[in-house]
């Protein structure tokens, strides 16, 4: 009976050491642990705030080189929107401005100051093609001419009004045609083909409105005019 008594707190003593020894290496891992994470914590890198994108003149895709002007030009859409013009982040000519109407909207910078000096809009559905030619040949030498559609550019225009255009550096005027969309940039004196168009026929299988097409939208950098 002694003996069997002596067993049994020989076993607890057993139990209770093991179960010291236990706690123990599990205190001393939490410790562990701990110091650990702290060291770590010290040396990981900071969490970084998000940043914005950013933003250039007018909206463009990238910031033009230095001694460049940046421009974003969009053309009307069918004859509800009317076009959009925007030269060194400053908004020109658009709906929301009230100053763009049906036909040929064109607007002339300063190619040395970067100048807004004239504006207006030709309605060459029903009115009259000679003022435009007039508007034409007074832009000055070394003017940026930036030029955008709406609703119809094209009715009205006659082979001289598209000749000074062309002067201009266009491509496309001789083939504008009824309802087409098209958007330009070139310059008064310009001795080459402006890089700076886009031209889209009113197409009944490809229009993306009922009656018109889609809308045009060109973005560029222009050298500043130093001579």
């Amino acid at each position: 009976m002694m003996r069997a008594g002596g067993l049994l707190k020989l076993a607890v003593l057993v139990s209770v050491l093991f179960l010291a020894v236990f706690l123990a290496f599990e205190l001393l891992e939490s410790n562990m642990n701990f110091k650990l994470g702290k060291v770590f914590a010290r040396y990981a890198p900071a969490e970084t705030v998000p940043t914005r994108p950013p933003r250039h003149k007018c909206g463009l895709s990238k910031s033009c080189p230095e001694g460049h002007f940046a421009f974003k030009i969009t053309s009307g859409a069918a004859s509800v929107v009317g076009p959009k013009m925007c030269f060194q982040d400053n908004v020109i000519m658009s709906g929301v401005k009230n100053n763009v109407g049906r036909g040929i909207n064109i607007a002339l910078i300063n190619g040395k100051t970067g100048e807004l000096t004239k504006m207006d809009s030709f309605d060459m559905w029903s009115g009259d093609v000679t003022q435009l030619i007039k508007f034409l040949k007074e832009i000055e030498e070394g003017s940026i001419v930036m030029i955008a559609t709406f609703d119809d550019p094209a009715t009205k225009l006659n082979d001289e009004a598209r000749n000074l255009i062309a002067a201009l550096g266009s491509s496309n005027i001789n083939t504008l045609g009824f309802r087409d969309n098209w958007v330009f940039v070139g310059g008064k004196g310009i001795k080459t083909k402006s890089p700076f168009e886009q031209h889209i026929k009113n197409n009944a299988e490809t229009n993306k409105y009922e009656g018109w097409p889609e809308v045009l939208e060109m973005e560029g950098c222009i050298p500043i005019k130093h001579e």
